[in-house]
Parts: structure tokens; C-alpha cells; sequence
């Protein structure tokens, strides 16, 4: 452990400025990331619990949405209106997909960023080199690979970011499914 921490202070005693800029960005945007997945996970799990059990209930004869439901306010047996039922599907739509298009953002412009940092690590490696006497193989090979972590964090940052954004999609589409088939269970009565 204390030789892995080594190495990575002595990577970014030679980085250049822009390099730990690009590293700190990305390792912000993967905390994002993180945060983002584990907050709506949650959120959205136990409301495709409450809507799974608003259907069933509905189902089996209730003539009433459970409470809590994204439909609760919106199905009041003395006044139904198809367009109240709809729009309260879509702010439940709306607050269901909050932050996927933060997630999509992160997760394709990672990599750029990672790019970025790459050439111009690369940059600096060659002006360096152009000021030496010496120019070997031994020389540029270090250089250009540790150039290449900041592409690596970059494809690492956007890879959970775009698997979270397609996850947490699917769980939105599952919620609003449910809410779907209670619209369309009320609309029988």
C-alpha cells in the first residue's frame, strides 16, 4: 500500500499543471458519478416498490391509489380527468430521470478530457525532449505512458458513469410502466 501511494505521489511530482487538473476533474466527476447512482438507486427502488403495490392493490379491487403514490393526488374518485392522471405521469417521468442527463454528460466527455490531458502531457514530453542532448527509447517510453493515464482515467470515469445512466434509465422506465398500467386501471372504472 505505502509503495502504491509512493508511486502516485512521485507521478504527480512530475506531472505537469494541466495533468492534475484534468485527474482532479475527472476524479470529481467520478464522485459525482457515485453519488448520483447511489442517491437515485435508492429513491428510485422504493418507488417502484410503493407503484408495484399501488398496482396490485388496484388489482385486487381497491378503487383508490396507495398513499404516497405519484398518482394519490391526481386519481380523487369524485374528479378523474385523463389529463390530470397524464400530467401527474409526467412530473413523476420528470422527477424519475432527474441527473441521467448529468450521467450522459460525464460519460462522454470523460474521455476528452482524458485525451486532453494525454496530449498535452505528450506536449510537454517532446518539448522537453527537443531541449535534451539525449533522446533515447529509455527516455520518451516512461514519459509518453504516464502521459497515457489520464486517457485510462478517463475512459475509467466515463465507463460507471454511462453504465449508471443506462441502469438508472431502465429503473425510470420500470417506475413509469407501473404508473402507466395504475392510468390505465383507474381509466376502467
Amino acid at each position: 500500500m505505502q509503495q502504491s501511494l509512493d508511486i502516485f505521489l512521485n507521478y504527480l511530482d512530475r506531472s505537469n499543471a494541466i495533468t492534475i487538473i484534468v485527474l482532479a476533474w475527472l476524479s470529481i466527476y467520478f464522485i459525482i458519478t457515485v453519488w448520483i447512482y447511489v442517491a437515485r438507486y435508492f429513491v428510485l427502488r422504493s418507488e417502484i416498490s410503493l407503484e408495484a403495490a399501488s398496482l396490485e392493490a388496484l388489482l385486487m379491487g381497491s378503487k383508490s391509489v396507495a398513499s404516497g403514490s405519484y398518482l394519490e393526488g391526481c386519481s380523487n374518485n369524485n374528479v378523474r380527468s385523463d389529463d390530470i392522471l397524464y400530467m401527474c405521469k409526467e412530473i413523476a417521468e420528470s422527477e424519475s430521470t432527474r441527473y441521467l442527463s448529468t450521467l450522459s454528460v460525464i460519460a462522454s466527455t470523460s474521455p476528452f478530457i482524458g485525451l486532453f490531458g494525454t496530449v498535452v502531457s505528450i506536449l510537454v514530453t517532446f518539448s522537453e525532449l527537443g531541449n535534451s542532448t539525449t533522446a533515447s527509447l529509455n527516455v520518451i517510453a516512461p514519459a509518453i505512458s504516464e502521459a497515457l493515464i489520464a486517457t485510462a482515467a478517463g475512459i475509467l470515469v466515463a465507463i460507471p458513469a454511462y453504465s449508471a445512466h443506462v441502469f438508472l434509465k431502465r429503473k425510470a422506465y420500470e417506475l413509469i410502466s407501473y404508473i402507466e398500467q395504475q392510468i390505465k386501471v383507474l381509466k376502467s372504472y
